[in-house]
């Protein structure tokens, strides 16, 4: 009896989803936007997103301007969010916010559509519009619900949103400081990337990276430059050094810079062989 029970188990569910399927198609085709509703609303509370979904997208319109059309707009743009088409949802929850601007979803919609932006955002080597986006949307989600309990996520996104840009601007420095291994005229431009880049972001993780290929970068530009040009660009490039030991006296790069600052001291003396070099 028990062998037979368990054979019988799988057909059981076979048949009900078979059966659910089949109920599913008959209410996809027929024109009751009741039980469009109500199949799609169950499908939504079984996590059953992408049928859900398809129900929502037919009946929302015919919702436009009734009691239940906010809540079929919310739960058609949290369905895409669910189902990770992300462009979709954060246009459906913009549209949610504009509809509704005085939902009490309206927050989390707001969030949600910061959120969809940060799923997008590729990684830092890429182009990084929908990153922008989605910082912006962030700052716009924690300028107005400062008290939301989705502040704290929000907050955290931005500042890894902001860290990706930073490694962006960051590596596109150290990719001209690389290349000038080779071609020394890469080096201007990697200075000028690296003081942007210090200028811009203060507080970054890279600024002690950055501050120290500056050096490197400057350094290697002094020593290859002809000598009329020497005296300036080794004295520019101990401003960097000194710019790096006062804000990192303990960097972690401490022996390579010594190493270059080595190379500036003895090519001053050479310039000013009967001054101690500075």
């Amino acid at each position: 009896m028990f062998f037979k029970i368990r054979r019988f188990i799988p057909v059981a569910f076979v048949a009900m989803a078979f059966y659910s399927c089949s109920e599913y198609q008959k209410v996809l085709k027929n024109e009751d936007v009741k039980a469009k509703y109500d199949m799609a609303q169950k499908f939504y509370e079984e996590q059953d997103f992408k049928r859900s979904n398809r129900l929502f997208e037919q009946i929302a319109p015919k919702y436009v301007g009734k009691p239940q059309g906010e809540r079929v707009m919310f739960f058609l743009a949290d369905s895409y969010f669910q189902r990770k088409d992300y462009n979709m949802a954060g246009y459906q929850f913009e549209r949610f916010i504009k509809s509704y601007p005085k939902s009490e979803k309206a927050a989390q919609a707001s969030f949600l559509v910061a959120k969809s932006y940060f799923k997008l955002s590729p990684t830092y080597s890429l182009d990084q519009t929908d990153t922008d986006k989605a910082l912006t949307k962030l700052q716009n989600f924690i300028n107005a619900y400062p008290n939301s309990e989705y502040f704290a996520e929000a907050n955290m996104m931005a500042k890894e949103l902001t860290t990706k840009k930073e490694r962006k601007a960051y590596e596109i420095a150290k990719q001209f400081n690389k290349i000038g291994e080779f071609d020394y005229t890469f080096l201007t431009p990697a200075i000028a990337a690296f003081d942007n880049f210090i200028s811009d972001n203060p507080g970054s993780i890279y600024r002690e990276d950055a501050l120290f290929y500056k050096f490197d970068s400057a350094t290697r530009l002094a020593l290859n430059s002809f000598d009329v040009l020497k005296p300036a660009r080794l004295k520019e490039a101990k401003e960097a050094y000194a710019m790096l030991k006062k804000q990192y006296p303990e960097t972690e790069y401490e022996k390579q810079a010594k190493d270059l600052l080595e190379k500036i001291e003895k090519e001053l003396l050479r310039f000013s062989p009967n001054t101690e070099a500075k």
